[in-house]
């Protein structure tokens, strides 16, 4: 039975992936919760787009009943949605600095928390008293000292990179080298409490905070650390493989600023054939996966190439894939240039006729164009977000702010985009699409749109109604912004509300039924807005 279960398989996940290719999307990873989000950025290629219809407008406030928001405890950045349990039911997972939580999918309502061990437990109250702060004034000197205030405790968010599998096994990749599998007490039951299964910890030789956490599609859990390293595990920890990425010597002593500006910085891609695809300060990794172990060898289809890093920190992006099937097959950053490039690289074999790119530092780049947001004169430009990708497009967000006080040093900018976002007088405006094109074999500029803001929010592509999605703000108010993914124009927006409903660096998310979500600096955010007549 055992063998026909898995030649099933074989033939189920071939079938997949012909139809993914067809459909300009990576294959569903079997592994992984049978979701569409089930990990960061939804799944192992790492996109933010996703085969799921979105709302649609029109433009107008959301009502109380429209807006469901949940304290969870700070830092909830991302949730990942089940698959069904045999009770026929889903349910959210996620996690922030002091707890992981357990929420109702129909409900939208709390079914279990697991507070982490020795974590300060941050009550509703406090975050109440927060918001109330934030709400008063978020202008000048003493809302900047407030939102400084705040952010301190970030510094101990160590759970930041997660993965749901196939049966329901919550795992939490940590800053000091530990990997944690969380699980239901009882796993037929979606109602049942949260129960920790089992723990990875990382021999000595391998350091540094761990950085990524993804799954292969034979189902072996993928960490990278800052330092370098690349860990595939065993799902129930029993076996584990070790490599270290090329010009990775010395990586404890590069980190230019706090964690977070390592020698790697960000989370990883991984393709179904074993490809894993990681940004180093320098250079762009391909890591193979063989099955047996972790090669950086040519012949086993690794390599490594370097970008431009004019700024010295490397790429804010985490690498996303484009290109499946038969399609040109790219890993698409933000390059580490003062005003970023966009950059695209070859995937697998570089073509033989290929001549390379002007300016380029390596023959495997297959694009590279200077982020200007419809802007000539712009000299400056970073991202700390991964590419969005759609098809051959692939979009990035201006999360510069504006008019930053004299007083306050560069490493706090973020503040003003994260805590003081919706502040006009902060905010950045301006998003902007580049376009592979296959018969001219180029990288182009699709569109801009310089009149909408995203001040911190990581945006999702809802390909079933072919429009980007992200947390924006109007008039010091939070809304949802929506485009159309081909010109770039504004399609609607919803407003939500003041700084209760601040989007704080999170993912936007659209669940299996059309639903949006974000995380806010205290909490969980779900937009349900009734059907609009005539839509």
């Amino acid at each position: 039975m055992e063998v026909v279960l898995n030649v099933f398989r074989v033939i189920l996940f071939l079938g997949l992936v012909e139809a993914a290719g067809a459909a300009n999307l990576p294959v569903a990873n079997p592994y992984l919760a049978d979701s569409h989000n089930a990990m960061a950025h939804n799944d192992p290629a790492q996109q933010d787009a996703v085969l799921l219809s979105g709302p649609e407008g029109p433009s107008r406030a959301l009502a109380n009943d429209e807006i469901q928001y949940l304290h969870t405890g700070p830092a909830h950045f991302g949730q990942v949605v089940s698959g069904e349990y045999e009770d026929g039911r889903r349910v959210f997972w996620g996690n922030g600095i002091d707890r992981i939580v357990k929420v109702d999918y129909d409900t939208y309502t709390l079914i279990d928390e697991y507070p982490f061990p020795g974590a300060e437990y941050y009550t509703e109250t406090r975050a109440d008293a927060s918001i109330a702060k934030f709400e008063a004034t978020n202008d000048g000197f003493f809302a900047v000292l407030h939102a400084f205030k705040e952010a301190s405790k970030l510094r101990d968010l160590a759970n930041l990179y997660t993965v749901l599998d196939r049966d329901h096994t919550y795992y939490i990749g940590s800053k000091t080298g530990v990997i944690t599998a969380y699980t239901d007490e009882d796993p037929a039951d979606s109602r049942s409490r949260i129960i920790k299964k089992g723990v990875f910890k990382f021999p000595e030789h391998i350091t540094g905070p761990v950085m990524g956490l993804s799954m292969t599609y034979d189902g072996w859990l993928i960490a990278a650390t800052e330092h370098g390293y690349i860990v595939a595990m065993k799902r129930d920890f029993s076996e584990y493989h070790s490599i270290r990425v090329k010009h990775s010597e010395g990586a404890e002593t590069k980190a230019t600023k706090p964690t977070g500006y390592g020698w790697i910085r960000n989370a990883f891609a991984i393709d179904e054939r074993g490809g894993i695809y990681i940004a180093s300060q320098q250079h762009m990794h391909k890591v193979v996966w063989t099955g047996e172990g972790l090669s950086t060898d040519v012949a086993d289809g690794a390599w490594t190439s370097e970008y431009l890093n004019g700024w010295g920190h490397g790429t804010g992006a985490t690498p996303s894939l484009m290109g499946f099937g038969a399609e040109d097959q790219f890993v698409v950053i933000t390059d580490g240039e003062p005003q970023m490039n966009m950059v695209l690289f070859w995937r697998n074999d570089i073509p033989e006729d290929w001549q390379g790119v002007s300016g380029a530092p390596s023959r495997r780049i297959a694009g590279q164009l200077p982020v200007n947001l419809g802007d000539k004169s712009l000299t400056e430009i970073q991202s700390e977000q991964s590419v969005v990708v759609s098809g051959y497009g692939a979009m990035v967000v201006n999360n510069t702010p504006r008019n930053v006080p004299w007083y306050l040093p560069e490493r706090a900018r973020g503040l003003l985009v994260g805590y003081l976002g919706s502040n006009p007088d902060h905010q950045p405006y301006g998003l902007q699409k580049f376009q592979w094109n296959p018969d001219a074999q180029q990288l182009e500029y699709a569109w801009v749109n310089a009149d909408t803001s995203s001040p911190s929010s990581v945006p999702i592509v809802g390909m079933g109604s072919n429009l980007v999605y992200f947390v924006g703000a109007r008039d010091n108010q939070f809304t949802l912004e929506a485009l159309n993914w081909d010109t770039g124009a504004a399609d609607f927006h919803y407003l939500i509300g003041g700084q209760r409903y601040n989007v704080m660096y999170s993912g936007t998310a659209i669940d299996e039924d059309g639903r949006i979500h974000y995380g806010t600096p205290w909490g969980r955010v779900r937009l349900t807005p009734k059907t609009t007549p005539g839509k």
